[in-house]
């Protein structure tokens, strides 16, 4: 028999743990069901909630940055996993990164700790026929459930692999050098930005893609690669021309500066309503990141391209979360099922644990029978809540899952000097979400 207010979150991964400490801080009574150690995915090692299998970085600090800002505003709404990664951590810079053992031990002794909070091992299979649940298992959702939720919702609606391309910041594009052109005037005839290469430039620009190195892949990884998503090294390979011939073709446009084709052609689309950010088309690759960086700024008008998403080509369990969930994260059709973190297309520790946070505290909020408003879209987590609601995206642009960056928050205003727009944004997010937090009656002091 279900207690009054008592709710399951299933999975005991970064979103998980924030879902189950917001609700229980909230009042409710909550079943957290995490498979460990009856089942293990292929990445995990440990038995300990919170596991960092990939880096024991949570990233940026300053609050100039997105994920700074992000870490800032979680913590203000009483973020377990922010606290204990400031218990545990370790030298790194301007950066908050942990020792990882130290840490899943410390978010476990709290989870355990807590009188609200009630730990259960089990494997859940399926989505729950009534009971209210959250359901936070992260991009390797066990396979069983992954098919369960694909069946429920509609398999075209469930991703198993991502492929996305490098995103760059719309300002940092050389605008004398890349021109807006639609091949063949197509559309309203500017729809893409077209960095022009000669020959020259072409060759060169491959070999520096060919001599880069890859990630490798995790030992729970295939190289599933898809014909519409090929990595852009991988489509280098064939032969010198493929890309000429395929992505970077170049039919259909002139370059203004010459009044001729160019000899390739990398095309930027845009990426938000705003301008803000481009997305590289075709570009999906599994290079190093800091081989992206150098590689992708040979082309030209990108040589100081500020890189907001950084591509790949992975394996990582997400829905099609604007098509799929309500203002409040429920699973449409399934309304006593709320979801949270990854699977619903953050991407990184922080934002898996940011949306778990945002998921918890607005639903304790709902369960308390007081008013639910989410962040403005001018703080960080307001702009991943946007993000996941799919209000950021152009018409019919697929959904994918995106870091925090400042691309995602609404543009300053037109006065602003180029130099002083992260810290205009910055100082924004912190006097709205300090009205915010003031008008959800947070003590100023937390």
């Amino acid at each position: 028999m279900r207690e009054v207010g008592e709710i399951s979150v299933v999975g005991g991964g970064l979103a998980g743990v924030e879902v189950a400490w917001q609700l229980a801080e909230g009042g409710s009574i909550v079943r957290l069901v995490e498979m460990k150690p009856l089942e293990r995915s292929p990445a995990h090692k440990s038995d300990l909630l919170a596991e960092l299998v990939c880096s024991n970085s949570l990233r940026s600090n300053n609050p100039n940055n997105a994920v700074g800002l992000l870490k800032r505003e979680m913590a203000r709404l009483g973020s377990i996993v922010i606290r204990c990664a400031e218990q545990t951590q370790v030298p790194a810079g301007d950066a908050l990164a942990v020792n990882r053992a130290d840490f899943s031990a410390a978010v476990t002794r709290a989870i355990s700790e807590h009188p609200r909070i009630r730990r259960q091992t089990r494997c859940i299979v399926d989505l729950p026929a009534c009971e209210p649940h959250v359901v936070a298992t992260g991009p390797l959702t066990a396979a069983a459930l992954a098919r369960d939720i694909a069946e429920k919702t509609g398999s075209d609606r469930m991703f198993f692999y991502d492929a996305i391309a490098p995103i760059v910041s719309g300002d940092s594009i050389d605008r004398d050098i890349v021109f807006a052109a639609s091949r063949y005037g197509k559309g309203d005839g500017d729809d893409y930005l077209n960095c022009p290469l000669g020959k020259d430039e072409y060759e060169s620009f491959i070999d520096s893609l060919l001599a880069a190195e890859c990630m490798p892949l995790h030992d729970f990884e295939e190289p599933k690669y898809f014909a519409g998503c090929m990595p852009v090294e991988v489509v280098a390979a064939d032969g010198r021309e493929s890309l000429r011939f395929g992505t970077m073709k170049p039919v259909g446009l002139t370059d203004p500066r010459t009044g001729r084709r160019p000899y390739a052609v990398v095309q930027l689309r845009q990426e938000d309503k705003a301008g803000q950010s481009f997305n590289l088309v075709g570009f999906q690759t599994k290079l190093k990141h800091p081989d992206q960086r150098h590689v992708f700024r040979m082309i030209p008008g990108l040589h100081n391209a500020e890189f907001l998403r950084l591509g790949g080509v992975h394996r990582n369990t997400f829905i099609d979360a604007p098509a799929l969930l309500d203002e409040r994260m429920r699973l449409r059709g399934h309304e006593h099922v709320r979801l949270a973190g990854q699977l619903t297309g953050v991407e990184g520790y922080v934002e898996s644990a940011a949306h778990g946070l945002l998921v918890g505290y607005l639903y304790a909020r709902e369960l308390a029978g007081k008013e639910v408003v989410p962040p403005p879209p001018e703080t960080a987590l307001g702009a991943l809540y946007e993000h996941v609601r799919g209000n950021l995206r152009l018409p019919n642009r697929p959904y994918e899952p995106q870091n925090i960056n400042w691309g995602m928050f609404p543009p300053p205003p037109p006065e602003v000097r180029k130099r002083e727009v992260k810290q205009a944004r910055a100082d924004r997010a912190i006097k709205v979400f300090a009205a915010w937090a003031a008008e959800q009656g947070l003590d100023s002091s937390t």
